[in-house]
């Protein structure tokens, strides 16, 4: 399950529309690992007023993996961080996320690129 549902908050979706920012609370405590990363990220991308920010460091362990993956996965939880965070979401693998000022469509096209992920690729990586 990717995430920790409350009672209240499913009796709101059964009733109709949720907001933004109750969904992304239900994303940060369901999982914590992945918000630490891409809050970590938009905040060091904000301070530093580069196009972007990414990160290199793989998760602890397997649990911290699942999280980014699941959360990276999700064009709703994707969506929903993106909308919170003022960026733009993109990932290579297992944890190379990165966050991009929503105007750095080169860098972003280049992130993406088939070129970047077959840089990107070492054999420790094979099975993230």
């Amino acid at each position: 399950m990717s995430l920790t549902v409350s009672n209240d908050l499913l009796d709101r979706a059964r009733e109709g529309e949720v907001d933004d920012a109750a969904f992304v609370a239900c994303v940060r405590d369901s999982l914590p690992y992945a918000w630490s990363v891409i809050s970590g990220l938009a905040e060091q991308r904000a301070a530093s007023g580069s196009e972007f920010a990414d990160n290199l460091v793989p998760p602890p362990d397997e649990p911290a993996r699942g999280q980014l993956l699941r959360c990276l996965a999700s064009d709703s939880m994707r969506g929903a961080l993106e909308r919170h965070f003022g960026v733009r979401l993109a990932f290579q693998n297992c944890h190379r996320v990165a966050v991009f000022h929503p105007a750095a469509t080169e860098a972003l096209a280049e992130f993406t690129s088939p070129r970047a992920q077959i840089l990107n690729q070492k054999p420790e990586l094979v099975d993230c």
